[in-house]
């Protein structure tokens, strides 16, 4: 290693250190505002509010978190949460892998204007109203269905996966599994899926964080509140300042429910994030790998 370094030249250490300068700057850019978040989850609200909540939690409280854990439509949010990212995971990555494998394999008859057909629907949609209108019509409103099967399989996902089956999986491999007495059943479940475990938790990945982070379709669609999940309900705390009442029995003064609301918030967002937080770091080896040759090859 430290042979290694004293070949390196000055342009390259000067390029090295700007490098390192400048991920340094983006990194804490990206991880202050989370930080913050965190150390105001914990702090007096007045002390926020005057600026001196910065680097360090000051007026250490857990109140917030307290009732955040009390409620609960929390853990109604959480719940579903869990529930809509899982189901609609499983029918996205499997819808997606479905119909990327045949659209790689050279001999799928018509492929290319199979993939023109998909690629238009990048471009064009149906819209809001006729969309909402399909889904009534298939008697989906207020359930999960309208939640995980309009947006179970994404074109640029389909692409990105078919384009890792094309570099990933040469054709001379299937055929001589072919010879062997390989059906393609077989082979795409004993072969193929075995040799995608990179591209298949990038696509996991993206579902849950799509499914986890979304609101919008259970605004749209659902009318009963305890189907609701976790984002909107955060959406409620967050956008429209809408507490649950039940967070707030205990405290009688408009100033105090302002205050301890602004801890909500902040204690909401923390534990709103925390699965994701988890998830990431499991998932993250596998990026370079799967989406890099899913992506530029092809």
């Amino acid at each position: 290693m430290n042979q290694f370094l004293k070949r390196k030249s000055r342009g390259d250490a000067w390029f090295d250190a700007i490098n390192y300068f400048f991920l340094t700057v983006v990194m804490l850019l990206v991880l202050f505002p989370l930080y913050f978040v965190l150390i105001a989850s914990f702090s007096d609200p007045d002390l926020i509010y005057s600026g001196e909540v910065w680097l360090l939690p000051k007026g250490f409280t857990l109140d917030g978190y307290e009732r955040i854990f009390n409620d609960s439509s929390i853990w109604i949010g959480y719940a579903n949460s869990i529930l809509y990212a899982g189901v609609g995971t499983l029918i996205g990555v499997a819808v997606t892998v479905f119909a990327a494998y045949p659209l790689a394999r050279k001999d799928l008859v018509g492929r290319s204007v199979i993939m023109w057909f998909l690629l238009i629907t990048m471009f064009f949609s149906g819209g809001l109203i006729p969309t909402y209108l399909l889904i009534k019509d298939l008697h989906m409103l207020n359930t999960i269905w309208a939640l995980v099967i309009p947006g179970a399989g994404g074109i640029m996902n389909v692409i990105i996966v078919r384009t890792f089956f094309q570099s990933s999986i040469p054709d001379e491999m299937r055929e001589a599994a072919s010879i062997d007495g390989c059906s393609n059943t077989r082979f795409f479940w004993s072969i193929v899926l075995p040799l995608s475990k990179s591209i298949l938790a990038v696509m996991v990945l993206y579902h849950v964080v799509g499914f986890w982070n979304g609101f919008f379709d259970a605004l749209i669609y659902l009318n009963d509140e305890n189907k609701y999940p976790l984002q909107l309900v955060l959406r409620n705390i967050l956008v429209q300042n809408q507490v649950n009442s039940g967070m707030m029995v205990d405290v009688e003064s408009y100033a105090a429910k302002m205050r301890v609301t602004e801890l909500i918030k902040y204690g909401v967002i923390m534990v709103s994030s925390l699965p994701l937080l988890i998830l990431y770091p499991f998932l993250q080896k596998y990026f370079v790998k799967g989406v890099m040759i899913g992506s530029i090859k092809g």
